[in-house]
């Protein structure tokens, strides 16, 4: 309920209140519309469930799947019986791809051996792999029209 005090104009009031409401609605609406827009991505496969996942959610090929810095998002996920969840919230439309690994011993970095294999869980969007070397964006990529998007990836351990 709203109060109007003593000597206020009731009709300044109520012009104050319907032009606040006018401004917060495409606001809300905007804000409701971008936290829709979600990529939930779950992965499985993991040898353990020590250390954390790291996923990685890439609109080009620039950096992709090895450069981190070089994605749109990047988030962290603790792991239960061998699984994690990433979720990446606000996701405008477009062409993306996903790539994940097991950062099992928590140094925020994919552990290889000596030729660049790598020593801990790696996978990627449409569970693609590549021949030598990682997958590529292409292979990896998928559309995303906005709505909510579940994907499932099972890491590869070498």
């Amino acid at each position: 309920m709203i109060s109007i005090a003593k000597g206020r104009n009731p009709i300044a009031a109520l012009f104050f209140l319907g032009s606040s409401l006018i401004i917060a609605v495409p606001v809300l609406a905007q804000t409701q519309s971008t936290q829709s827009n979600l990529i939930r991505v779950e992965v499985v496969g993991l040898r353990s469930d020590k250390g954390r996942v790291i996923c990685a959610l890439f609109s080009s090929r620039d950096g992709f799947p090895k450069q981190g810095e070089k994605a749109v998002a990047r988030i962290s996920s603790e792991i239960s019986d061998k699984r994690a969840v990433c979720e990446f919230a606000g996701v405008a439309t477009g062409t993306y791809a996903v790539s994940v690994f097991h950062d099992e011993n928590s140094n925020g970095k994919l552990d290889t051996n000596f030729m660049g294999i790598p020593r801990e869980g790696v996978g990627a969007s449409n569970n693609a792999r590549g021949r030598f070397g990682p997958p590529k964006f292409d292979a990896a990529a998928f559309k995303f029209s906005g709505g909510r998007l579940e994907m499932k990836i099972t890491v590869t351990n070498l």
